[in-house]
């Protein structure tokens, strides 16, 4: 005989697990200032070999530790100009996730991300040129800028709402761009600010190891990032916020106020690309007025798109695609930006949030096959409709509910003048084959709506009526009419007639 070969079906293959001894404690690291467990392991029950294991619910932190090491161990091997587009992408992708925040989290269309960007860079190198501020306190000064304008930006918000809020914030970057250029005093350079002193040392520019400094501290910065919108998004602000998302209304009457938290997520957000300011202008020496230009923010807002919103591996995938294209086939010249929009316009027909949400998208359209084509088998025996058989879990109720079709159909065949007036004439007594059966169906049906005789209170002793149990336990019944029956067996064929009714208007 040939040995059988079974095939492992379902999702346990995927599943990461751990065994767990008796002895051992589960230890949970957690972030730094958070309560979130670096992973989501929980303790269940094999179900096939009945022992105690740990499962990993949450596989994100896992791929995103898994892309990121690959990203740091192969950066060294990379070439030069790879390796600044690589710097490049780490930066626009810290500046995507914290602009995330805003959009998604705190839900204020802001396009002032560049500016405050901006804002942060430009104060940090006047510092740095003109004071003499050094290096490591240009973070906390591009930290601070970024904080006020940040602040400042945020109080329209509260009377401001989508559009107009966007258009607002538009204008306030252009105005940046034409204050910038119009500042002889501070950037006589034509709007630009140049010789910045950064982390990364003047003999080292342009070479091995200063591309390699820049792409580790432009690393660190995504880092930091991700980090901010882990501890945001996850923590108390972060729902609040989605509770408010969800209806402001009740989340106002429940006593969250989550106007302040909106500001309070804007002006951290804000922070932290004031930061990224600081950084932007290090890594180049030098900040232009090119920082504020439509032309930036257009790609910045076509990363979102692509990626997805409200989602930080979405802000990520969608930098690293436009990254690509705008930074690395420079060859192309124009065409590239064409491609970008051609890519934008295509992830916007067929995807619901960008390329980080084609998985769930997909997942709901394979949920949608799955219901119709079990509302196609369901509706085969005609005793459940569509749209019923998809929101019924246990389909051994569909199958009961068609073999009581068919045992009805075969029970109405039964019925004949002469079988009636077989009950009628002895109710209660020996019957034949086909009465039995009739009988036996009425009697294990269901207690709702099932009929009874009950006997009248009063002066007559033999006097009765029909009534119909609810079926809710400590609802009374109710009568089915008012005559009075001063028989039983004429009772008893009465409810018989009305079940032979019933199953006849099945």
């Amino acid at each position: 005989m040939t040995e059988k070969k079974f095939f492992e079906i379902g999702q346990r293959p995927q599943e990461v697990t751990l065994p767990v001894s008796g002895s051992e404690p589960l230890d949970r690291h957690r972030l730094p200032f958070t309560r979130r467990h670096l992973l989501k392991w929980r303790s269940r029950l094999n179900p096939k070999t009945l022992r105690q294991e740990r499962l990993l619910a949450d596989k994100k932190p896992l791929w995103w530790t898994i892309a990121l090491v690959l990203l740091a161990i192969s950066a060294p091997f990379l070439s030069n100009s790879a390796l600044t587009v690589v710097s490049i992408f780490c930066i626009f992708s810290a500046i995507n996730v914290l602009w995330t925040l805003i959009i998604g989290t705190a839900g204020i269309f802001s396009l002032a991300t560049l500016a405050v960007v901006g804002i942060g860079a430009y104060s940090s190198a006047a510092l740095n040129v003109y004071l003499g501020l050094p290096w490591p306190l240009m973070f906390v000064a591009g930290g601070l800028a970024g904080f006020v304008a940040g602040g400042l930006l945020a109080l329209p918000s509260t009377r401001l709402d989508g559009l107009y809020y966007a258009l607002l914030t538009m204008g306030v970057a252009e105005i940046c761009r034409v204050f910038v250029q119009q500042l002889k005093p501070l950037t006589p350079y034509n709007g630009s600010i140049n010789n910045v002193v950064g982390f990364i040392p003047r003999d080292w520019a342009l070479q091995r190891p200063g591309l390699l400094l820049g792409f580790a501290g432009a690393f660190v910065l995504l880092l930091l990032a991700l980090l901010t919108f882990r501890i945001v998004n996850s923590e108390r602000l972060g729902m609040l916020l989605q509770t408010a998302r969800e209806d402001e209304d009740f989340a106002q009457a429940t006593g969250i106020d989550y106007r302040r938290a909106r500001l309070q997520v804007f002006c951290i957000s804000s922070a932290g690309l004031g930061v990224i300011g600081a950084f932007y202008t290090q890594y180049f020496n030098s900040i232009s007025p090119a920082i504020f230009s439509l032309d930036q923010l257009m790609l910045l807002f076509a990363m979102i798109v692509i990626g997805g919103l409200g989602r930080a591996e979405g802000a990520v995938i969608g930098t690293a695609i436009v990254v690509l294209i705008d930074k690395g086939l420079l060859d192309l010249g124009p065409i590239r930006i064409l491609l970008v929009a051609a890519i934008m316009l295509l992830v916007t027909l067929w995807a619901d949030n960008g390329i980080a949400g084609a998985r769930e998208q997909f997942r709901r359209w394979r949920r949608r096959k799955q219901s119709e084509a079990r509302a196609r088998r369901s509706e085969k025996g005609g005793e459940v409709m569509p749209e019923e058989a998809i929101e019924i879990h246990d389909k051994q109720a569909i199958y009961y509910r068609r073999f009581d079709k068919r045992l009805r159909d075969r029970l109405k065949a039964l019925i004949t003048p002469e079988l009636i007036a077989e009950h009628q004439r002895n109710p209660l007594g020996q019957h034949s084959e086909g009465l039995s059966r009739l009988l036996n169906y009425f009697r294990r049906g269901d207690v709702a709506d099932k009929y009874a005789i009950i006997r009248q209170s009063g002066g007559q002793f033999h006097a009765y009526k029909i009534v119909a149990f609810s079926g809710v336990r400590g609802a009374p019944p109710r009568l089915v009419d008012d005559r009075i029956y001063d028989d039983l067996n004429e009772a008893y064929h009465a409810v018989f007639l009305l079940r032979i009714n019933d199953l006849m208007e099945s």
